[in-house]
């Protein structure tokens, strides 16, 4: 050997660069206030046990009838309409750390209410101020990541944000499932833990970035983003998916119930939700950037369409699980895109507000699915699933139609 010559890399340095070099891509170069959103995004997801088990808890524990359980579930959807815009306005108003540490306070208290609540007369109302408060947060951590996060790393970061929260998630269903088979009040008491520990991480961790006053280069009030046509068209589309998408909780449950199936076979099917996206949003979430927001979002719907189909036809736990994680891969597309887009629509200082549309939204179709949901379902499972897989077709005309307007919006 000359000299000159460059000893072979030794197998473990080269899997070891390869290991930098694909976290790098997926990871690097996002800001520290990201990651400790994070982390508690993490640690609230995977104590976040409750909502998922709500319509067997409420069923099962405490004697409600299916039709009236849809009622009171549509409280829970009639709290989240109101909750977004409300979040959004005080993230705007008096700062992001304000809105997500008092939110998941707020929430917490909700729960262990909930937990110990007898009757009707306590379950409505505290159920539908766990509507307001379960996502209270959530457009003051958008509008954090927009923040801080440039635009040419929006997509990624959200799609990390989405990974944090599958990952708790397939742990809290797992849990959530084995500790529902044997009580539910364990459950509200860690959720609410949970919902205590992320207040805390974001109060002394993150710092606050809403935009001074002199940053404003227009103003703005709380229903500017309404009066945003290409907005509130983008909203419609997602009320619709947002009423298949939580039929996930609403009716899922009940119908694999119907089918012989346990709490605990229900908590493994949807805990594949999450291992869906661990797995795939690593490999996929980097390079959605380079695509056309809309086309992506359609291929989501589309997606969805798919999974919901199959959900159709299942009766095992085997093949609901294969449903959940074609839904899943929907998913992935649909979240990821969804808060990219918002983030490209809103001016700096009304991000907030923005993400409270948007989250209204996502709350008018939580509000719609169960009441919907239940009712088809007595009709018969077949008509639910079937009806489903519509309406995210109908969403993916809806987003393609709407496309020329958002590259024009984007491009500006």
């Amino acid at each position: 050997m000359s000299r000159t010559d460059t000893p072979a890399p030794h197998p473990a340095e080269h899997a070891e660069g390869r290991l930098r070099t694909f976290v790098r891509i997926r990871a690097g170069g996002l800001p520290g206030a990201f990651w400790v959103l994070w982390g508690g995004t993490l640690v609230n997801r995977i104590g976040s046990m409750v909502n998922p088990f709500l319509s067997l808890y409420l069923t099962g524990i405490r004697g409600v009838p299916i039709s009236t359980a849809g009622l009171i579930l549509a409280t829970v959807g009639v709290g989240s309409v109101i909750s977004q815009p409300l979040g959004g306005f005080i993230a705007d108003r008096f700062g992001r750390r304000v809105a997500l540490s008092g939110g998941m306070l707020a929430n917490g208290a909700t729960l262990l209410t909930l937990g110990h609540a007898h009757g009707l007369g306590v379950l409505v109302p505290a159920c539908f101020v766990l509507g307001i408060t379960i996502d209270f947060f959530r457009p003051a951590a958008q509008a954090l990541v927009a923040d801080t996060v440039p635009t040419a790393d929006r997509t990624r970061a959200f799609g990390l944000l989405l990974w944090s929260v599958n990952l708790g998630f397939s742990m809290a269903m797992v849990l959530g499932g084995y500790l529902a088979s044997h009580g539910y009040q364990l459950i509200f008491w860690l959720d609410a833990g949970a919902c205590t520990a992320f207040a805390a991480l974001v109060w002394l961790a993150v710092p606050e970035t809403q935009p001074a006053a002199g940053e404003h280069s227009t103003g703005g009030g709380f229903l500017t983003p309404v009066r945003d046509r290409a907005m509130l068209a983008f909203a419609g589309i997602i009320v619709v998916y947002a009423t298949v998408f939580q039929q996930a909780f609403a009716t899922l449950p009940l119908a694999m119930r119907g089918d012989g199936l346990s709490s605990t076979a229900y908590g493994t099917v949807m805990a594949v939700n999450g291992v869906v996206v661990i797995a795939a949003q690593p490999l996929i979430g980097h390079r959605l950037g380079a695509f056309d927001k809309s086309r992506v979002l359609a291929t989501g719907f589309g997606v969805a369409a798919v999974g919901t189909t199959v959900t159709a036809f299942a009766s095992t736990a085997l093949v609901y699980g294969l449903a959940i994680a074609v839904w899943t891969l929907g998913e992935i597309l649909v979240f990821a895109m969804t808060s990219s887009v918002v983030a490209d629509l809103a001016p700096a200082h009304l991000r907030g507000r923005y993400n409270g549309l948007i989250g209204m939204a996502w709350g008018t179709g939580f509000l719609l699915a169960p009441v919907v949901g239940t009712r088809l379902l007595l009709v018969g499972p077949t008509t639910l699933w079937l009806t489903a897989a519509c309406l995210c077709l109908v969403a993916a005309a809806g987003q393609l139609t709407l496309a020329p307007v958002l590259r024009r919006r984007t491009a500006q």
